[in-house]
């Protein structure tokens, strides 16, 4: 047998012990130190999941910094919003009202007609809610059943304004809650979570908004200046009927100023308040019933 020369063992060996080194780095490096081959392709997308958001955006900042969030469904051309919160841990139950619907709209986004697009901001007023809740994010029912806000501390923003109070349709400096004066602001949006709302539906230009409140029981039209919209009075009775809340054309237990409907009505944007008949309950079957109403009629449009 002849005798292998030590370049020609070494010519040999080499290949045999670079499988061996890369071998070890694939199959025995933990998965998130694998390296990954490097190809001219692009990665291939993964389709997104029917069910999540189209898009979740952070729409502004309430005074203390707490994030105001939006979630966008659907890909329709005619955009609904639906807002909760606006009077922060006072009305907490409009905001589990609000995450019940991104959660509904989430598990069976198939609820969406394809003409419609839906966004919705469950809480408007974080800072609000972190001064009853010690949260400015999402809760749950038990843990909301454990604070009492009978004096509406909650209900105000950081600067103690009413932010409900704080659009630009009548609005003056001070307002009326009940029998009690209440700050609007220093100027109409002069705050930013009223900011972020308006600078929301200025960009999407909803077809119609929706908020949610508590206690009255009934869902209420909105006008500014020159009377209520007829589509805004439509879409307040498909609630109505759907829902089984009492629809009133005019919210007249006192005088309001500068609230986010009116100032919808004042560029033309129909907008609904509903409100919840307590303040610890969302009354899902009704609400869902209202709301697949309205996707209904705007299905037709």
């Amino acid at each position: 047998m002849p005798r292998l020369s030590p370049k020609f063992i070494v010519l040999l060996l080499t290949p045999i012990l670079v499988l061996g080194i890369l071998a070890f780095i694939f199959i025995d490096a933990p998965p998130e130190e694998r390296p990954v081959p490097m190809t001219n392709e692009e990665p291939v997308q993964k389709p997104k999941d029917a069910g999540e958001p189209l898009k979740q955006v952070t729409i502004g900042n309430s005074v203390s910094g707490r994030p105001i969030e939006a979630y966008t469904f659907g890909n329709g051309d005619t955009h609904l919003l639906f807002v909760g919160g606006i009077h922060g841990g006072y009305e907490w139950n409009s905001i589990l009202l609000a995450y019940a619907l991104i959660d509904q709209l989430t598990a069976t986004p198939s609820l969406i007609p394809l003409n419609l697009q839906v966004s919705v901001i469950p809480s408007a007023n974080p800072d609000g809610l972190f001064a009853v809740l010690g949260t400015g994010g999402r809760f749950t029912l038990d843990e909301a059943r454990t604070v009492t806000d009978t004096e509406g501390k909650g209900r105000f923003n950081s600067n103690k304004v009413d932010l409900n109070r704080n659009f630009d349709c009548k609005w003056q400096p001070t307002s009326t809650w009940r029998d009690k004066p209440v700050s609007a602001g220093a100027s109409a949006f002069s705050e930013p979570e009223a900011q972020a709302i308006r600078d929301f539906v200025l960009q999407k230009k909803p077809q119609a908004v929706v908020f949610f409140h508590s206690q009255s029981n009934a869902v209420y039209a909105s006008e500014c200046q020159n009377g209520i919209l007829p589509i805004t009075r439509n879409i307040m009775n498909a609630y109505s009927q759907a829902s089984g809340y009492k629809a009133v054309d005019s919210f007249d237990a006192y005088e309001i100023t500068g609230d986010a409907e009116g100032w919808l009505a004042s560029i033309n944007i129909p907008a609904i308040t509903v409100e919840l008949s307590t303040h610890e309950t969302i009354e899902w079957d009704k609400n869902l019933a209202g709301i697949k109403a309205l996707f209904e009629y705007f299905n037709t449009k």
